[in-house]
């Protein structure tokens, strides 16, 4: 039952998202309402998922299906992320020639698109909550450190993999040696 929950779980997040960070509203909204893992748990995997090769939404699915139900239940979560994706290609190939020009499909992409901006934007505020708020209160290191991210990323246009690894020697040194 567990990996038929978690199969059928990974189908709807691979039919409801358009790969990306519009994955992980509906992945934390599965993780936690099955009890397979809690906010901080769902936190760590977006950061492990971001942070390694490959597709968030398989990443997240590999890690998921690890936690809820081992080796196993990674190959049906991505069993069921895969699915969607691979199911609307195969119809996408068959009728390209139909859909390339068709003024209706255009309609519907420009209603998903800031659909998808609301999604996102809901669950950087919640990973926010569950990141820079400790038992009420904001947690300073951590707002340094996310700012200190987010100015590499935008103004010194510093690469992705380089902000995480200085992020995880950050973290380590703040929160691991000195404890903060």
């Amino acid at each position: 039952m567990l990996l038929l929950e978690l199969f059928w779980s990974f189908v709807k997040i691979g039919f409801t998202s358009f790969g990306g960070l519009s994955m992980i509203p509906l992945i934390s909204s599965e993780m936690i309402s099955h009890g397979w893992m809690t906010a901080h748990e769902v936190s760590d995997i977006v950061a492990i998922a971001e942070m390694t090769p490959g597709p968030l939404g398989l990443n997240c699915a590999t890690f998921a299906g690890m936690r809820a139900a081992g080796v196993l239940g990674a190959f049906i979560a991505n069993l069921g992320a895969l699915s969607p994706s691979l199911t609307l290609c195969v119809v996408a190939a068959i009728f390209f020639e139909h859909f390339q020009n068709n003024h209706r499909l255009g309609q519907v992409m420009t209603g998903v698109r800031p659909a998808c901006v609301g999604m996102v934007a809901g669950v950087i505020v919640d990973l926010a909550l569950v990141n820079y708020f400790e038992a009420s209160k904001i947690h300073i290191p951590s707002v340094i450190l996310g700012v200190t991210d987010l100015i590499l990323l935008l103004k010194f246009k510093i690469s992705i993999p380089l902000v995480i690894l200085f992020s995880a020697a950050a973290g380590i040194i703040l929160f691991g040696i000195l404890g903060v």
